[in-house]
C-alpha cells in the first residue's frame, strides 16, 4: 500500500485547553485568588504553540505556505520552537532569524526539530532578528513566506479564539483580573479582547520589562524596540513593569514554595500579578486573578540565575 508522505497531523488538535493552576503558597493574601494557565501543557512546551498553529493555518488557507515556500520569521525562540515542530509535523521547512545569546537549550531543540537558523547578534535583541528576517524575505521573495508574527493578525486571533474563552469558562465567568507580558503582544491583545466583550469590568494588565537591558527573554521594553503592529497599547487598564532580578527571584521562589519550576516571563508574570493581588487585598476587596505561564523552566536550567541567593550546588 502507497503511503503518501505527511498525510496530516493530529498535532495542531492537541494545542489549547490548558490548565489554571492555583497559587496558593506565593499568594496568601485574603480575599485574593491568583490561577495560572499552565501552557507549558502544550505540546512544544509554550503559550506560543498557539498563535504559531494559528499563523501557520492561516497562511495555508490564504494560498500563501505552499509546497515550495519555506516558512520565515523571527523569534526570541518560544514561536520559533512552535513553528519547527509544526513544519517536522506537517511537512514543510522553517528559517529562522535569532539572537545567538538565546539558551543553549532552545538551540538544541531547534537542531532536534530540523530547523535552519540564521543567529544574530545578541545585543541587537529581537529587533536584529526582526531585521534579518525582513532582509531574508525581500531578497528572496519566491523562497519564504514570511508570517511577521509581530505584525500577523491570526497572532492575537489565536488567544481571542482559544485563550480567552478557556480562562471564561474555567473561572465560571468570576476573572476580575487579567494580567500578560508583552512581547509580540499577541497574548494579551486577543485574550483582553475577548475577556472584555463577556465582562468590559474585567481590569486588564500589562507588564513589560523596566529596562532596555534585561534577562526576560521573550518580552519587549516597548518604548526602546520596534513596536508590534498588533500591539495596542490603549487596551490596558494598567501598565506595569518588572525587574530582571524580581523575576528571577520569583522562579526560586515558586520552585521551592510551589513546586513550580517556571520559565523567566512566567516568574515575571507572577511579580505583576502579586502587585495587584497586594493591592486589591490592601483595599479590602475581592479578587480572582488570572494571569499567563508562558513556558516551564526546561529552557532556561543552564541559566546562571538558578545558582544565586544560596542556591550553587556542585555535581
Amino acid at each position: 500500500m502507497e503511503i503518501s508522505p505527511k498525510p496530516g497531523s493530529s498535532l495542531p488538535e492537541r494545542i489549547g485547553s490548558t490548565p489554571l493552576v492555583r497559587l496558593e503558597q506565593i499568594c496568601a493574601l485574603p480575599g485574593i485568588t491568583l490561577l495560572a494557565k499552565a501552557e507549558w501543557a502544550n505540546p512544544g512546551g509554550s503559550v506560543k504553540d498557539r498563535a504559531a498553529a494559528s499563523m501557520v493555518a492561516d497562511a495555508r488557507d490564504r494560498g500563501l505556505l505552499t509546497p515550495a515556500k519555506t516558512l520565515l520569521d523571527a523569534t526570541s525562540g518560544n514561536t520559533g520552537i512552535a513553528f519547527a515542530m509544526l513544519g517536522a509535523a506537517l511537512g514543510f521547512p522553517v528559517h529562522l532569524a535569532m539572537p545567538a545569546n538565546v539558551s543553549p537549550e532552545r538551540k538544541r531543540i531547534l537542531r532536534a526539530y530540523g530547523a535552519q537558523v540564521d543567529w544574530t547578534l545578541p545585543d541587537l535583541g529581537s529587533d536584529g532578528a526582526i531585521r534579518r528576517a525582513r532582509e531574508l524575505a525581500g531578497n528572496s521573495p519566491g523562497r519564504f513566506c514570511y508570517v511577521d508574527q509581530y505584525s500577523n493578525d491570526a497572532n492575537w486571533l489565536a488567544h481571542y479564539r482559544t485563550t480567552g474563552p478557556e480562562i471564561w469558562q474555567q473561572t465560571a465567568g468570576r476573572i476580575t483580573h487579567f494580567i500578560a507580558g508583552l512581547g509580540t503582544s499577541g497574548t494579551f491583545v486577543g485574550t483582553t479582547r475577548r475577556l472584555k466583550e463577556f465582562n468590559p469590568a474585567i481590569q486588564a494588565v500589562s507588564f513589560q520589562p523596566d529596562s532596555p537591558f534585561h534577562g526576560l527573554e521573550g518580552l519587549k521594553h516597548m518604548a526602546t524596540s520596534l513596536v508590534p503592529a498588533i500591539y495596542n497599547p490603549h487596551l490596558a487598564n494598567r501598565a506595569l513593569e518588572v525587574e530582571t532580578e524580581a523575576a528571577y527571584r520569583m522562579a526560586r521562589r515558586l520552585a521551592r514554595e510551589e513546586g513550580l519550576l517556571v520559565g523567566i516571563s512566567a516568574a515575571a508574570a507572577i511579580v505583576a500579578s502579586l502587585k495587584i493581588a497586594a493591592e486589591e487585598s490592601a483595599a479590602g476587596r475581592q479578587a480572582l486573578i488570572v494571569t499567563v505561564l508562558p513556558d516551564a523552566a526546561d529552557k532556561y536550567m543552564s541559566d546562571r540565575f538558578w545558582e544565586e541567593d544560596g542556591w550553587a550546588y556542585s555535581i
